[in-house]
C-alpha cells in the first residue's frame, strides 16, 4: 500500500491516490484521496476491505499516516500483521512502487483536454489493467482473483461476430468447477510467478555483489542532505547495533541522540579507520609529479649513432660546439609563450602541508636553494598552498615534487590536441637517419603568468615558496608545452617533429639530416630552449620513440614492453584485465585478428561482470596466445605513401580483421592490422552482412 501525488487538484478536491495491489494475484485498487490523513487512509482501505476482505499482511512505507496511532488500532482490531519497508529504499515494495509509475504514465494519457477530472478516469484505467495478462503470472489479476475472465470490450466485439451459446449450469456445478479452475490457476501462476521471479533474479544479479556486516562495525549511510531530499551523501560513521534480515541492518545514529533505524544493505558502506603511519609523505614514483632538480656540473657530450663514420662523427662533434649553448644542462627560458592557470574568481586552494621525515627535510633544503639558483622559484606570500611530496626513484633516491591535484581540480581545461602517436611512427618508418632531442627539464623553460605564480604556492618546513616557471603536474602543462613545440617546430614540419619534449628530426640522407638538425637546433635557440646532451642522440640508423623501434623501413614494437607483457601474471581482478589489454592493446596492430583473439578477456571487463574475474579455459588461452603474438617476432613494414597498398578483409561469428599490405621487393608485406570485436546485435548478422 502506498500513497501517489500530489497531483493536479480535481473538481472534486482530489489531489492524490492511495494505491493498493495484492502481491499474490497483482490485482490493482486505486481510490482518490483529497489528503493523505490517517482518517482518509483508513476509511480507503476499509472501501476495499468491503469488497475483498481483511488481509493479513499490508506492507507500507515509514510515512506518518501509515505509522499513527489510528492505523495502528485499525490493525490491532483485524489482526493484520504490519510490515515496513527500510528508510530510504523503495525497491523494498517494488510492486507497488512500479503500479504507481504506471498509474499516473496511464492518467497522463487521458487527461490532455480535461486535467481537472482525472478522477473519473480512474475506474475505467483500473478495469484495463485487471483484465490484461500479467507477465509475471501469465493471466490477469481479475482472473486469478474471481477465477473467471471479466467480460471486456473485445468481448463485446466478438459477441456480435458470434452466436452466444446458451450453456448452462447448476448451482453445485458451477461451485465444484470454479474452485477447481481456482486451483488450477493458482498452480499455473505461480509456476510462472517463479520462472519470472529467476529471471528477474539473474538480470539483476549480473551487476551485484554479496556483502555483509557484524554486529559492531562502523558504517556510512547515504541519506538526504538537510537541505533537500533530492540530494544525498554518505554520513557517518555509525555503529551497526544488529542484523535485522537477510539484507537489513539496526543502525545506531549517534548524531540523532543514540536513535536507531533500519536500513537496507544498498544505503551502507563499511567504514575503515585510517591506519596511524609516522611518515605519509614518501610516494611511489609517478612522473607527472616533477624532474630531477639538474646538475650544474660540466657540459657531456652529446651521444651519435653507432655505426657512423669518421666524417660523419666530425659533423656530430661540429654540432655541438656550434650550438654549445644549446646543449646545456641547465634548463633555459623562452619568450615566445606563458602558461597561465584560469580558476574561478575568488576560489582559492589550501592544502595542509604533509608531514616529512626528520632525516629528508635536509633534501628539501638542498632542492630549494638549487632551484632558488636556477631561478625556478621564489619566497611567496600567496593565500594559496600546496603540499611537498618526496617521491621515491627506482634507484633508492628521492625527487622533489608539489602535489597540485587540489589546484587541478579546479583549473580551466586546455583542449590543445596532442599529436597522435600512430601517424608521427608512419611518418618516420622510411627515413635512413634520426636525431632524437631532449629538452632540458622541458617545463622549467616555461614562465609562469605572474597571476598564476601565487597559484603554485607550495610549504615547506622552510617556508613559502613559489614557482615562476611551469611546473611539473600542473593540469594544463601538456597542452603548453606542445603549443610551443608546434610553435617552434612549424618551418621544419616536413622532416621534424615532437611529442611534448621529445623532437625527433628525420632524413633520407646524412647531408641533408645534417642541414636539418642544424635548422632545429638554431630554431631552439631562437626560443631560447635548450636540450639536455645526456639524453640527445644525433645520427642513428634506429631509435626508439613512443614505444616503438624505428628505422630501416621497418616499425618494431620496443623489446622492454613487450617483456613486461611476457612477464604479465594472471589477472585476478577487472581493473588487472583492463591493465594487461591497455598493454598489448597499444601494440595491436602488430597482432592479426587482435580483437577476435582478446574477446574472451573484454568479456571480463563488461559493466556488469564481476570485479573478481571468473577465469576460464577460453580466458587462458587468449591471454598466452596474445602473449605469443607480441613477444615473437612482430615485425611491420614503415608505410611509404608513394607506392599503392593492398586491403585484405575477413570476419568471424566474434569480430572483424582486415590487413594492410604494401609490395616490397615483390613480396606482399604488413603495414598494419585492423581489427573490431562485433558487439551481441552485430554477432546476430548473416554472413553476407558480416
Amino acid at each position: 500500500m502506498d500513497i501517489t501525488g500530489p497531483l493536479e487538484r480535481s473538481s472534486q478536491g482530489y489531489r492524490f491516490v492511495l494505491v493498493l495491489i495484492d502481491s499474490a494475484t497483482r490485482y490493482p485498487e486505486a481510490i482518490p484521496l483529497r489528503n493523505i490523513s490517517a482518517k482518509s487512509v483508513a476509511q480507503a482501505l476499509f472501501h476495499v476491505i468491503s469488497r475483498v476482505g481483511i488481509p493479513k499482511e499490508i506492507l507500507t512505507d515509514q510515512g506518518t499516516n501509515f505509522m499513527s496511532r489510528t492505523m495502528k488500532e485499525i490493525y490491532g482490531l483485524l489482526k493484520v500483521k504490519a510490515i515496513r519497508t527500510s528508510v530510504y529504499h523503495p525497491a523494498t515494495d517494488g510492486l507497488c512502487e512500479r503500479f504507481n509509475r504506471t498509474l499516473k504514465s496511464m492518467i497522463r494519457k487521458f487527461v490532455l483536454e480535461d486535467a481537472r477530472n482525472w478522477h473519473q478516469w480512474l475506474d475505467p484505467l483500473l478495469f484495463a489493467v485487471r483484465e490484461v495478462p500479467q507477465a509475471s503470472t501469465g493471466f490477469s489479476p481479475f482472473e486469478l482473483l474471481y477465477g473467471r475472465r471479466p467480460r471486456g470490450v473485445l468481448d463485446l466485439i466478438k459477441e456480435t461476430w458470434e452466436e452466444g451459446s446458451s450453456d448452462s449450469k447448476n448451482e453445485i456445478q458451477y461451485v465444484m468447477d470454479l474452485r477447481a479452475k481456482l486451483h488450477s490457476l493458482g498452480v499455473m501462476s505461480r509456476e510462472h510467478l517463479h520462472q519470472a521471479q529467476e529471471n528477474q533474479k539473474r538480470l539483476y544479479d549480473r551487476g551485484t555483489r554479496l556483502r555483509d556486516l557484524t554486529t559492531g562495525d562502523k558504517v556510512l549511510v547515504l541519506l538526504p542532505t538537510s537541505s533537500t531530499k533530492l540530494l544525498a551523501k554518505w554520513q557517518g560513521p555509525f555503529v551497526v547495533e544488529r542484523w535485522v534480515g537477510d539484507v537489513d541492518y539496526e543502525v545506531a545514529r549517534t548524531d540523532r541522540g543514540e536513535s536507531k533505524q533500519v536500513y537496507h544493505i544498498n544505503l551502507l558502506k563499511r567504514w575503515n579507520d585510517a591506519v596511524p603511519v609516522a611518515f605519509a609523505s614518501t610516494l611511489p614514483e609517478k612522473e607527472e609529479f616533477g624532474p630531477d632538480v639538474p646538475s650544474l656540473g660540466p657540459t657531456p657530450p652529446v651521444g651519435q649513432g653507432e655505426s657512423l663514420l669518421e666524417s660523419q662523427a666530425r659533423d656530430v662533434a661540429g654540432l655541438q660546439l656550434r650550438f654549445a649553448d644549446v646543449f646545456s644542462p641547465l634548463p633555459g627560458r623562452t619568450p615566445l609563450i606563458t602558461h597561465n592557470i584560469e580558476t574561478q574568481p575568488g576560489l582559492t586552494v589550501r592544502t595542509r602541508p604533509y608531514r616529512l621525515p626528520v632525516h629528508k627535510q635536509d633534501v628539501v633544503r638542498r632542492e630549494l636553494a638549487t632551484m632558488l639558483e636556477l631561478g625556478v622559484v621564489e619566497e611567496s606570500h600567496s593565500d594559496w598552498c600546496s603540499p611537498v611530496v618526496l617521491v621515491g626513484k627506482p634507484e633508492g633516491s628521492v625527487r622533489f615534487c608539489v602535489d597540485y591535484r587540489r589546484v587541478n581540480a579546479v583549473s580551466k581545461f586546455d583542449a590543445y590536441p596532442m599529436p597522435r602517436i600512430d601517424e608521427l611512427v608512419d611518418r618516420l618508418g622510411m627515413a635512413k637517419y634520426y636525431t632524437t632531442l631532449d629538452c632540458t627539464k622541458g617545463y622549467w623553460q616555461i614562465p609562469l603568468s605572474p597571476a598564476a605564480r601565487e597559484k603554485t604556492a607550495f610549504s615547506t618546513p622552510h617556508g613559502l615558496y613559489q614557482f615562476k616557471v611551469l611546473p611539473f603536474g600542473l593540469f594544463g602543462a601538456p597542452a603548453t608545452f606542445q603549443r610551443l613545440m608546434d610553435r617552434v617546430l612549424r618551418p621544419h614540419a616536413a622532416y621534424a617533429a615532437a611529442y611534448i619534449d621529445d623532437i625527433v628530426i628525420y632524413s633520407g640522407t646524412w647531408e641533408q639530416h645534417v642541414r636539418q638538425v642544424a635548422a632545429v637546433l638554431q630554431s631552439l635557440r631562437r626560443a631560447g630552449l635548450t636540450a639536455n646532451p645526456k639524453k640527445c642522440v644525433i645520427g642513428r640508423r634506429e631509435i626508439q620513440y613512443l614505444g616503438f623501434n624505428l628505422g630501416r623501413g621497418k616499425v618494431r614494437p620496443q623489446a622492454g614492453k613487450t617483456a613486461a607483457v611476457a612477464a604479465s601474471p594472471r589477472p585476478r581482478t577487472k581493473k588487472e584485465v583492463r591493465r594487461f589489454l591497455g598493454l598489448a592493446g597499444y601494440y595491436r596492430q602488430f597482432v592479426p585478428n587482435f580483437s577476435d583473439l582478446a574477446s574472451p578477456l573484454t568479456d571480463l571487463t563488461r559493466k556488469r561482470a564481476p570485479d573478481t574475474v571468473q577465469w576460464s579455459e577460453p580466458c587462458q588461452v587468449s591471454f598466452e596466445a596474445i602473449k605469443t603474438a607480441l613477444c615473437g617476432k612482430s615485425v611491420l613494414c614503415a608505410p611509404n605513401f608513394d607506392l599503392p597498398f593492398s586491403l585484405e578483409t575477413d570476419a568471424s561469428d566474434r569480430g572483424l580483421g582486415a590487413v594492410l599490405t604494401q609490395q616490397v621487393e615483390g613480396v606482399d608485406r604488413p603495414v598494419l592490422y585492423l581489427s573490431r570485436k562485433l558487439s551481441d546485435r552485430e554477432g546476430r548478422y548473416s554472413t553476407v552482412e558480416k
